[in-house]
């Protein structure tokens, strides 16, 4: 995945500032730009607000323009020298996000609105869903920078991708690649689990062969996982630096844009989950 331009989702809340510090560290890795967007929408007061409604339009866009001219400045107090701009704009946010052509999409787990109890924010969710470039969803330890870039792979074209985006990650990290496989053998079967065993673990090795060869820096570990795959890497995750999926894989239903296992994943792992999308035909 060649990253030129990073956009972050930013509103103020520790999520969100959190996203911000980890797309600033990608930015520092790879050499890409780095773009702060804050997309805003007004809660309407009606009758208990006596001022002019364009009075509070502009206070809420200067209050807006000032946490986002706050967060660039702390970007840039890192001393890393990267090139990094911010907006806000009076939006919905999600449209806003997948808008701005990056490369890179990060948002936070959970943002300053929505319900405490929710595992992962509709922003979020909408962005990981719709978007067609990669995107990154930071929660758990998104500062960790030990242990192996975690991916899924299934021999599905969509985990195909993940594999190229997670060897690429992992080289400009320094660290491995760990290949989970999961599979869940039949209950009754006429074949020997032995056999059973023996032919998803040759599927694993096939679904990663010559990618060694275009990585020679990067260590790949294949791990055969018996039960469902979004458990096998919600495990990986708990000492990984990033778990990466594609959008779809060989399972669940063909019209769905996000499956199930990344869908988990955001709500459950341990540390960020990047989700690769379909690259758009030319």
């Amino acid at each position: 995945m060649h990253t030129q331009r990073i956009v972050v989702g930013y509103d103020g809340s520790v999520e969100a500032r959190d996203a911000v510090d980890w797309a600033a560290a990608a930015a520092e890795r790879t050499g890409a730009g780095l773009h702060v967007a804050y997309a805003y929408q007004l809660a309407w007061p009606g009758a208990a607000y006596d001022g002019p409604v364009t009075e509070m339009i502009a206070e809420a866009q200067q209050r807006a323009d000032l946490l986002v001219a706050d967060i660039v400045d702390h970007i840039r107090r890192r001393g890393t020298g990267i090139d990094v701009t911010g907006t806000a704009v009076h939006a919905a946010p999600a449209p806003t996000l997948i808008g701005l052509g990056a490369d890179l999409l990060v948002v936070g787990n959970r943002g300053g609105g929505g319900l405490t109890d929710l595992l992962v924010g509709s922003v979020g969710l909408q962005v990981a869903t719709h978007a067609r470039t990669p995107v990154v969803v930071v929660r758990g330890r998104h500062d960790a920078t030990d242990g192996p870039v975690v991916v899924g792979v299934d021999g599905s074209a969509s985990s195909d991708a993940a594999l190229g985006v997670a060897l690429e990650e992992a080289r400009s990290r320094g660290t491995g690649v760990l290949a989970v496989r999961a599979y869940v053998p039949p209950a009754v079967t006429a074949l020997p689990y032995s056999v059973i065993e023996a032919t998803e673990r040759q599927v694993l090795e096939a679904s990663i062969a010559g990618w060694q060869e275009k990585y020679p820096s990067v260590t790949i570990s294949p791990l055969l996982a018996n039960g469902r795959a979004a458990p096998a890497l919600i495990d990986a995750s708990r000492t990984a630096q990033l778990v990466v999926v594609g959008s779809r894989g060989h399972g669940g239903f063909a019209g769905l844009l996000l499956g199930s296992v990344g869908q988990q994943l955001m709500h459950h792992a341990e540390c960020p989950v990047l989700i690769v999308h379909p690259r758009p035909p030319d």
